[in-house]
């Protein structure tokens, strides 16, 4: 297995992946991240979950060669990655292997050949994305909200319980869906895959995202995030 500095820069294997990219307002990302993406992978499938934007991200993912699932209305972000996942599904021509990334990744989501890599050669089931630097955010609340939801609900001990940033073999995405609601997708998908039996993988990547401050507006995002966390924690625990 490469390092990530080795693998920087070295395309990797696109034929039999789907890649499927979380937006909402990416405007200003969106099209590096499709190019940095086409880059890393020739031959993927490229798909974009628009959130029902108002930035012209639906044009600018169109444009860069994207296929674009979006409604007309916000669902968040889990709603908006199951309707894309599915529509994948209906595709006919089905993918060996799915990454699912943020668009906010921009440029640095090349950096994701790592975690294919990874399922691939058979390391994991589920390859999740760690960042190596952390930037921005709060006080680590939400995250460790996550953390302990994760390992109370399935038993995982988790280094990124909320990286968006994850690749899985087509049977791993079947299992997992349909998504938790909203900021909850991750946490539910985790906790998913392994009473499911997957081994789950986390990989420390150099990645760089657009990271909410310790603002009243980051507070209320992450405010949100557990509220979601919660409802995930609740919805899984008759389950076995």
């Amino acid at each position: 297995m490469k390092t990530a500095e080795e693998y920087a820069g070295e395309p990797a294997e696109g034929k039999g992946l789907a890649v499927l990219i979380a937006a909402r307002n990416e405007a200003d990302s969106i099209g590096g991240a499709i190019a940095s993406l086409k880059e890393t992978f020739p031959g993927a499938a490229i798909w974009v979950a628009d959130d029902a934007s108002d930035d012209g991200t639906n044009d600018i993912a169109l444009a860069a060669g994207a296929q674009v699932v979006r409604r007309g209305k916000v669902h968040g972000k889990g709603g908006n990655m199951t309707a894309c996942a599915e529509a994948m599904l209906s595709a006919p021509d089905l993918p060996e292997t799915v990454l699912l990334c943020d668009a906010d990744l921009a440029l640095s989501a090349g950096q994701l050949g790592k975690l294919v890599d990874a399922v691939n050669a058979g390391e994991c089931d589920l390859a999740v994305a760690a960042f190596a630097r952390r930037v921005g955010g709060g006080f680590g609340i939400a995250l460790g909200f996550s953390h302990w939801v994760i390992k109370k609900r399935c038993g995982a001990n988790t280094i990124a319980p909320i990286s968006g940033q994850r690749a899985m073999k087509l049977d791993v995405l079947r299992a997992v869906l349909p998504f938790a609601p909203a900021y909850g997708m991750e946490t539910g998908m985790t906790i998913d895959a392994v009473r499911a039996g997957y081994r789950l993988g986390e990989y420390e990547l150099k990645l760089a995202h657009r990271a909410t401050g310790k603002t009243l507006g980051g507070f209320i995002h992450r405010f949100r995030q557990m509220v979601d966390f919660a409802r995930v924690y609740i919805s899984r625990r008759s389950k076995h």
